[in-house]
């Protein structure tokens, strides 16, 4: 019976997640404020939203690499938040990710080859031979070559330093990967390749993917399907075709217009927003876009919309939208 619930759950599942952070004098920060959704195996989540929005603390709650405020992620059916630490060691294994900055985040003291054997030894998988073997299988497959192999993150460019990252966090055969806006700082013709990149190995290695960006065309190239955040909060979420052509809700509408578009000859009228973001420490009552809508109504003011279906695949937090 157990093994049957299982089976109906999705790989990766977020039920009311919470991150706050207590800022001295002022109260508590709502970066992440109870938050629902689930990523399907071998597919491709992307994560939208302004600067500040919660997206990667999203991300870094969902491994554990800082404390939840409150809610629950399950993985292969398995609270993560319940585990102990010793057998969250072993869990790792299967949970990785991939940092924004691949020269912070790289040991500026180790070379290329240490840096991807790191987490082999601190995991105690391989030795000796059978490391080398491996080391030299992953930078392989992710197109780093063995004449940089003794040389150390600074001597790189930033392409070649993000291959090292994503080989790193391939290292120990992970099922889920949480990519941090992994191709903002790179030139746009490296971008292209990262993204080409992974895209290969999801489908060699059947990878599963909550891929973090601002930079919508490239999470409409990479994503099957988009969630958009706005002050901590999910106000729309979609399969990617169906967001990009029939955006719901005001927020969303505003960011795609700002996108460009390949057809030529073709306008889209461009949505400017005015008024600031609110401020996370005390988040207005109601929806947190209205002092930015220009369809506000009083009701948006006074009542938070809930997070509601329109059909299967699409969910919108908008009292404008009428759900099905």
């Amino acid at each position: 019976m157990k093994g049957e619930q299982e089976l109906n759950q999705p790989f990766v599942s977020v039920r009311n997640l919470q991150k706050y952070f207590e800022i001295k004098g002022r109260g508590m920060l709502h970066a992440v404020d109870d938050i629902s959704f689930s990523i399907e195996k071998g597919s491709t989540l992307g994560l939208v939203g302004e600067s500040g929005c919660g997206k990667s603390t999203t991300g870094r709650v969902m491994l554990r690499l800082i404390p939840p405020t409150g809610g629950e992620v399950y993985f292969e059916g398995q609270n993560i938040f319940a585990i102990e630490e010793k057998r969250l060691k072993l869990m790792r294994r299967k949970m990785q990710m991939i940092f924004q900055d691949p020269y912070s985040s790289l040991d500026s003291r180790k070379t290329v080859r240490q840096i991807i054997a790191e987490p082999l030894f601190i995991h105690k998988t391989l030795r000796g031979k059978a490391l080398t073997k491996k080391i030299d299988e992953l930078a392989e497959m992710t197109g780093i070559t063995p004449d940089i192999m003794d040389k150390f993150p600074h001597e790189l460019d930033g392409g070649r330093r993000q291959r090292v990252g994503l080989t790193r966090a391939l290292a120990l055969g992970p099922d889920f990967i949480v990519c941090d806006e992994p191709v903002s700082a790179l030139d746009v013709s490296i971008q292209a390749q990262i993204i080409n990149l992974l895209q290969d190995l999801q489908e060699k290695l059947g990878l599963t993917y909550l891929f973090i960006s601002h930079d919508l065309s490239v999470v409409r190239h990479i994503s099957h399907k988009v969630m958009v955040m706005y002050l901590g909060r999910i106000v729309e979420e979609a399969e990617t075709e169906e967001l990009f052509e029939t955006p719901l809700h005001p927020y969303t509408k505003a960011l795609l217009s700002a996108v460009p578009l390949p057809k030529v000859g073709f306008k889209r009228e461009r949505i400017i927003l005015r008024g600031d973001v609110p401020s996370p420490v005390n988040p207005p009552p109601g929806c947190r876009f209205a002092g930015r809508c220009w369809q506000v109504q009083d009701v948006c003011r006074e009542k938070e919309p809930a997070l509601l279906s329109i059909n299967s695949h699409h969910r919108v937090a908008c009292h404008l939208v009428k759900s099905e």
